[in-house]
C-alpha cells in the first residue's frame, strides 16, 4: 500500500463505521478545508459546507446531549486559538456545530434519530494556539486532522479519553515534548501522525504494542534506541526518518510480518548490522536505512524481499561484495549503495543498468570504477574485525532456510569475502 493511499483508505473505512447508510447533519458531500496533507479527503455529512441556513440544534432533541458537550468543547478550544488568517473559526458560531467549517457530523450507528460530532479536519488552515482538554469531550470523535497549523505546546492527557479516534494527525505543527504517551490509551487508533514537529526523547515500548497501521515519526528529535520489541508491531507503513535514534535495529525488526510495506530509519544515528531477519518481510516494498553507520556485509536474506521497489544502503560502512542475491530482486526499480566501503559488485549487478533500475554505487572501493573513494580512504574498511550473525546458505538462497540458528559472519557464504 502506497502512503499516499492510506488517509483515503482510512476516510473510507471510518464512513462505513461511524454513519453506515446514514447521511450526517447538513447533507451531502462536503470537503476538506483543502482537500490536502496527513490523509484529508471526501467526507459524507455536514461541516464545510454548512451554513447559516441549516437548523439550530433544538434543546429536547435526543442529539441535545451529544452536541452541547461538543459546543462547550469547541468554543473553549477557540479561545485558545490565537490567530485565523484564513477565517476559518468565523463560522464557529452558534450551537450547530454540524455548520462550523472544518466539523463533521453523522447520525450515530445505533440511533438514527442521534446526531453526533465524529470528525475534525482542519488541515492547513494555519491557525495558532495550543490543544485544550475540553476536546476529550468529544468521545465520539473518529478522525482529528491537524497538519499544518501552528499549534504548540503538548498534547492534553485527557486525550486519553478519545477512545473512539481512529486517526490522528498533528504533523507539520510546532508540538514539543517528551512522546505524547495518551496516545497509547487510544484503544481504536490505527493511523498516528506526528511528524515535522519538535517532539523528543525516546520513544515508548508500548507503541509497538499497538494496533497500528501507520506510524509517522519521521523529522523531530526523538533520540535513545529503538524498542527492543519492535517486531511487535503490526504496522504496514514506519517512518522514523530523520531523528537521533542511535544504536541497532532491533533483531526482532524481521518479525514485524507481511502486512509490513514501507519502513524508514534514514538519517539518524544507528550502528551495527543490519538483522538477518529482514529477509522475513517479504511482502516489504521500500526499505531505506541511508544516514546511519551501519557496518559488516550485507545479509543474503536481502534476496527473499521479492516485492522491495526501493532499497537504499547509501551513506553508511558497509563492506564486503554487492552480491547477486541483492541484485537480481524482481521487482527492484531502484538500488543505491553510494556512500559506502563496498570492493566490488557482481555480474547480475552489472545487469542493472539493462533492467532500467536506478543503480548508484558511486563512491565506494570498487577497482576499475568511475566515482569510488580515493584509494587511502578503502585501506582501512570501518569495522573491519565486526562480526554480523549470519546465516551460511548455499546459492539460489531459500528464503525458508531462515528459520534455522544464525553463525557468525565469518562463516558466510562465498558471496561475502
Amino acid at each position: 500500500m502506497k502512503i499516499w493511499l492510506l488517509g483515503f483508505l482510512y476516510l473510507l473505512q471510518i464512513i462505513m463505521m461511524t454513519c453506515q447508510a446514514a447521511i450526517g447533519v447538513g447533507g451531502g458531500i462536503g470537503i476538506g478545508i483543502s482537500g490536502g496533507g496527513g490523509g484529508g479527503g471526501v467526507w459524507i455529512g455536514g461541516g464545510i459546507n454548512g451554513n447559516s441556513q441549516n437548523p439550530e440544534i433544538p434543546s429536547g432533541s435526543s442529539s441535545s446531549s451529544k452536541l452541547v458537550s461538543a459546543y462547550n468543547a469547541l468554543q473553549a478550544w477557540k479561545s485558545a486559538i490565537s490567530e485565523d488568517p484564513l477565517g476559518i473559526l468565523k463560522t464557529w458560531v452558534g450551537n450547530n456545530v454540524c455548520s462550523y467549517k472544518g466539523v463533521f457530523c453523522a447520525n450515530v450507528e445505533d440511533d438514527q434519530m442521534e446526531t453526533t460530532l465524529v470528525a475534525i479536519d482542519l488541515n492547513h488552515a494555519n491557525l495558532q494556539g495550543i490543544l485544550v482538554k475540553d476536546l476529550s469531550f468529544l468521545a465520539d470523535l473518529t478522525l482529528l486532522h491537524l497538519n499544518s497549523n501552528r499549534f504548540s505546546g503538548t498534547v492534553p492527557q485527557t486525550f486519553k479519553e478519545l477512545t473512539s479516534l481512529m486517526e490522528l494527525d498533528l504533523s507539520n505543527n510546532h508540538f514539543s515534548g517528551s512522546f505524547p504517551s495518551t496516545v497509547l490509551y487510544m484503544p481504536n487508533l490505527i493511523y498516528l501522525d506526528l511528524r515535522f514537529n519538535n517532539f523528543s526523547g525516546p520513544i515508548p515500548e508500548d507503541l509497538f504494542n499497538k494496533n497500528l497501521d501507520a506510524i509517522f515519526l519521521n523529522d523531530n528529535m526523538f533520540e535513545g534506541q529503538l524498542p527492543s520489541n519492535m517486531g511487535n508491531s503490526p504496522a504496514s507503513v514506519i517512518n522514523l526518518a530523520n531523528n537521533k535514534f542511535s544504536g541497532n535495529i532491533p533483531s526482532s525488526f524481521g518479525y514485524m510480518g507481511p502486512a509490513l510495506k514501507e519502513i524508514l530509519f534514514l538519517n539518524n544515528q544507528l550502528t551495527g548490522c543490519i538483522p538477518e531477519g529482514v529477509g522475513l518481510l517479504t511482502q516489504m516494498e521500500v526499505l531505506d536505512i541511508s544516514f546511519n553507520s551501519l557496518m559488516g556485509h550485507l545479509p543474503n536474506s536481502l534476496s527473499c524481499l521479492d516485492e522491495i521497489e526501493v532499497l537504499n544502503l547509501g551513506h553508511n560502512k558497509l563492506s564486503g561484495v554487492l552480491p547477486d542475491l541483492v541484485c537480481s530482486l524482481r521487482s527492484l526499480l531502484n538500488l543505491t549503495v553510494a556512500y559506502n566501503f563496498f570492493s566490488g559488485f557482481s555480474q547480475e549487478c552489472s545487469k542493472l543498468f539493462f533492467r532500467n533500475v536506478g543503480f548508484d554505487f558511486s563512491l565506494n572501493c570498487i577497482p576499475g570504477r568511475i566515482m569510488q573513494r580515493p584509494q587511502p580512504e578503502c585501506s582501512v574498511i570501518p569495522g573491519g574485525g565486526f562480526n554480523c550473525l549470519r546465516i551460511p546458505t548455499p546459492k539460489p538462497l531459500v528464503c525458508a532456510s531462515l528459520a534455522q540458528s544464525p553463525t557468525p559472519d565469518n562463516a558466510a557464504s562465498p558471496s561475502s569475502p
